[in-house]
């Protein structure tokens, strides 16, 4: 058989599916009427005879489907600004900086380029955060001090920000003593304090509900963990960007990063689809029924759910943190691909649910231009569903390795600038003592010496006093200041 080409996602959105059906049934009436004309009818006489009208059939309700990606496309400012850099050193040879609005000496193409990537520009805002402390860094003086509404996230930061690196270990901590792959040399921290009880069982039956009952314990820990984690990062990238990145920082700090994939290299499957739990036992049908006498068969069945929708939860909420952690940080990019997290998340992609499917595979978009051809080139089923389900940038080659912002050598000056900003927005929001080399000088002369100062009384009796000690008999060398000169 020949070689097909494959229709494109777009081609076959745009694709009527009923209409090959339709031609599929023509096609046979039409044989069927031929072949009767065939044996009855001279050849000569065949063009003359009009066949016959088809049945006329009950109109069929079309199914519409949605042309294009179920995306729209971004653009950041940078993307511009690095596609016009790249255009002006090819078709002039020198570039034009941050101007976005000069296309002299472009082609035609290019214009239209530009003209589209303008079109679907997004302005985050965080981009309008950063903006205005650059303008605020720049003009301390001039554009005074920044009104601060006091927001609950606000109060929050503030009461945090000295002791927050203290704050993120200590949740680290107790993520990593709940984490089912931790041994127990691990366990730093004792969590299991309030579970078990002050005698130790002694029948198989409470020997094995005390097993369920320090899972299910784990397993509420870590929900509660990860979703803190995720509220605190989510509200504070709307309160101000920089107060997000400061959490993200000390978060990368205290090996967050590899504490999460160390969270996932288990068969997450299995976790997935753990029975912690005894169903009458559960709250509120313990209060509201009686219990029923509880035995080893009972225990071992536990509930009739497919899932446990609390470790799906909290493995979808590890997987946004991760996301929001390395988003746009390539230092970070980094090191999920030095710690070899792709087979780890591939594995994830076992667990048939949407929403962490999709961000598994935004984690392995952003790493993919590092992986190597030969990874892209063994996955090619990855790659499909992530341009299927993720969204990407017009001009994004995230499956390539040609990326203007993947240099090695600008990894840790990323960090040291990204760290710099923070420290200088944290001295200007929330420090309030303003060092003495900053503060306002008048300069006018006029103004200065227009001021009326109210000298001390016994200045204006010791005056003269002063005058002739300290002027008048300090002999002036005028020598050593020609020689200073």
């Amino acid at each position: 058989q020949p070689l097909v080409k494959q229709d494109s996602l777009d081609i076959y959105n745009e694709r009527d599916p009923f209409k090959n059906d339709e031609a599929g049934v023509d096609e046979e009436e039409n044989d069927d009427v031929d072949s009767g004309i065939e044996g009855e009818l001279d050849l000569m006489e065949r063009d003359t005879v009009m066949a016959p009208l088809p049945p006329q059939r009950l109109p069929i309700d079309r199914v519409s489907f949605p042309k294009g990606l179920p995306w729209a496309p971004k653009v950041r400012q940078k993307d511009i600004e690095h596609f016009l850099e790249a255009s002006r050193n090819k078709f002039i040879g020198f570039t034009l900086g941050q101007d976005t609005e000069t296309l002299i000496g472009l082609p035609r193409p290019i214009h239209e380029s530009v003209k589209t990537l303008k079109q679907h520009k997004y302005v985050s805002i965080s981009d309008v955060q950063i903006r205005n402390e650059e303008e605020l860094e720049k003009c301390p003086m001039s554009l005074g001090e920044e009104e601060v509404q006091e927001t609950p996230c606000e109060v929050l930061y503030r009461a945090m920000l000295y002791n927050l690196p203290q704050y993120m270990i200590a949740l680290l901590k107790i993520l990593l003593a709940a984490a089912p792959t931790s041994k127990a040399k691990t366990d730093s921290i004792n969590i299991l304090a309030d579970v078990l009880p002050e005698e130790m069982p002694v029948t198989v039956l409470q020997s094995m509900k005390l097993g369920i009952d320090v899972n299910r314990h784990k397993e509420i820990v870590v929900k509660s963990i990860s979703a803190s984690l995720l509220l605190l990062l989510k509200h504070f990238k709307l309160n101000h960007i920089y107060q997000f990145e400061y959490v993200s920082q000390h978060l990368v700090f205290a090996n967050c990063i590899p504490l999460i994939l160390k969270f996932f290299n288990q068969n997450i499957m299995s976790y997935i689809t753990a029975k912690n739990s005894v169903s009458v036992l559960d709250y509120p049908r313990c209060t509201v029924y009686e219990l029923p006498e509880l035995t080893a068969e009972s225990l071992e069945a536990g509930d009739n759910n497919q899932f446990c929708w609390r470790n799906l939860f909290s493995c979808i909420n590890l997987l946004r943190i991760l996301n929001k952690l390395t988003k746009w940080k390539h230092s970070r990019t980094m090191m999920l691909v030095v710690f070899k997290s792709a087979p780890i998340l591939k594995r994830a992609l076992k667990v048939k649910q949407a929403m962490l499917q999709l961000y598994v595979l935004k984690l392995l978009k952003i790493q993919t231009k590092y992986l190597g051809r030969q990874w892209r080139k063994s996955n090619m089923k990855t790659m499909s569903a992530i341009y299927q389900k993720v969204r990407h940038r017009l001009n994004d080659d995230w499956a390539y390795g040609n990326d203007i912002d993947a240099r090695p050598w600008d990894f840790q000056a990323e960090e040291c600038t990204l760290r710099a900003s923070i420290e200088a927005f944290n001295s200007r929001r929330y420090e309030r003592a303003r060092p003495p080399e900053f503060a306002p000088v008048d300069n006018c002369l006029q103004s200065v010496l227009g001021q009326r100062l109210d000298l001390p009384r016994d200045f204006r009796y010791s005056y003269e006093l002063w005058l002739e000690r300290e002027v008048f008999s300090q002999p002036i060398r005028w020598e050593g200041l020609l020689h200073g000169q």
